[in-house]
């Protein structure tokens, strides 16, 4: 990485990073204990809206990886955030699981199909064409249009799923409305994030697996970014890109002894 202030906080993507598949990746469990051990602040980063941050802690601390609620930011979190910015006390007519719909109760929205202030799409595995039918409606009808993160497809056991972003450009073309995304890459994401620990980001690092999603999201947050080769992106699809991670490492037990 280039030569600035040293790195006093680490943003990590979750999947891919610390964990695939379930299974924790090699050197994840030393990593996060070397930060601890170093009083160094620490958040972990998902698009993931499934969940609840509770929820993630839980799996995560399944497989060896301690990892408190508070220190887990999910899109699901960041978008219930925004919202409750931009509209406060507003309602939204939702697609999602557990995560997205707890994050919006927590920030005081109702949620309805009666003429509500947004749609707000997220992850789940159980897209229905009624609900999908019914948020085309909303948007055509005014309701604006919000998305928690611009991933098309997810990763299961059995191969790659549709995601939000798949879902929310099938309703794009629809309605002809483009969806705000608040997950990565929007640096919004990652300016909450860094507020969330009081990082700054000149002596911040972001850990990601996705050169379109979390280096691209760190190099907007002028942040160092290091892409690890044991998730989605290979090292040969780097090459593609317009931009370069400040650091290309095969897992993220290469980092354990830098920190």
């Amino acid at each position: 990485m280039s030569e600035r202030r040293p790195v006093e906080c680490w943003l990590a993507d979750m999947d891919g990073v610390l964990v695939h598949e379930g299974h924790p990746v090699p050197g994840a469990p030393e990593f996060v204990s070397r930060l601890r051990e170093s009083g160094k602040r620490f958040l972990v980063l998902t698009n993931n809206s499934i969940y609840t941050a509770r929820d993630l802690s839980a799996r995560l601390q399944a497989v060896g990886l301690d990892v408190s609620e508070d220190l887990i930011w999910t899109s699901a979190l960041a978008t219930a955030t925004f919202l409750a910015d931009q509209a406060p006390g507003g309602s939204a007519f939702v697609i999602g699981e557990a995560g997205l719909i707890t994050a919006l109760h927590g920030m005081g929205y109702v949620l309805t199909d009666r003429n509500p202030d947004y749609v707000v799409l997220g992850e789940t595995r159980t897209y229905s064409f009624s609900t999908i039918t019914t948020a085309i409606r909303l948007v055509e009808r005014g309701a604006r249009f919000l998305a928690t993160n611009p991933d098309t497809v997810g990763p299961s056991p059995e191969g790659p799923l549709p995601a939000t972003g798949a879902v929310a450009a099938l309703i794009t073309k629809a309605t002809g409305v483009e969806p705000y995304f608040v997950g990565k890459p929007n640096p919004l994401m990652m300016r909450s994030a860094l507020n969330r620990i009081e990082a700054h980001s000149e002596s911040t690092a972001m850990v990601g697996d996705r050169m379109d999603t979390d280096v691209i999201s760190g190099i907007e947050a002028g942040l160092r970014t290091v892409l690890v080769l044991s998730g989605v992106t290979r090292r040969e699809d780097i090459e593609r890109y317009p931009y370069r991670p400040s650091l290309v490492v095969d897992s993220i037990a290469d980092l354990v002894d830098g920190i």
